[in-house]
């Protein structure tokens, strides 16, 4: 990776941690997911709305490092308007991204969520990108 796009990537990261999009709790009928990531202390409480199949609204909670939070903005702005499947793909993708594997984005508009794919070049920030990802896959019933 270039470093002005290193730059740019971690510019993005520090303007979503600074800056959280989503931040919050859902009230009413929504799905509530809390997760925690005990090496390190990361913790996300996660609240989804699905409507007839479709991820209408999603929000954030918790406390961690850059990282973590910053990842679960993005998160919530990637999946927010989208059917649950699509919500699933792109979290399949940003998994894939963090091992290191090619991402076909073509099919995919990850967004701001790119910004975080040097994190595969520390396997211990990993889970800290991953904490928001799997609390998704755990509340729509795919882990």
């Amino acid at each position: 990776m270039s470093s002005n796009l290193d730059v740019l990537y971690r510019q993005v990261i520090m303007d979503h941690y600074k800056n959280p999009r989503n931040k919050g709790e859902l009230d009413g009928t929504s799905l509530t997911i809390d997760m925690n990531n005990p090496t390190c202390g990361d913790r996300i409480h996660l609240t989804i709305k699905v409507e007839n199949g479709i991820v209408v609204d999603a929000k954030f909670d918790g406390e961690g490092c850059s990282i973590s939070m910053s990842s679960a903005s993005m998160m919530t702005e990637a999946i927010k308007g989208k059917p649950i499947e699509n919500a699933i793909k792109i979290s399949k993708a940003f998994s894939d991204l963090m091992q290191g594997k090619d991402v076909d984005e073509d099919n995919l508009d990850l967004g701001d969520i790119e910004a975080l794919q040097g994190v595969c070049k520390f396997p211990a920030r990993i889970k800290c990108a991953m904490l928001s990802w799997k609390a998704l896959e755990k509340g729509l019933g795919q882990e």
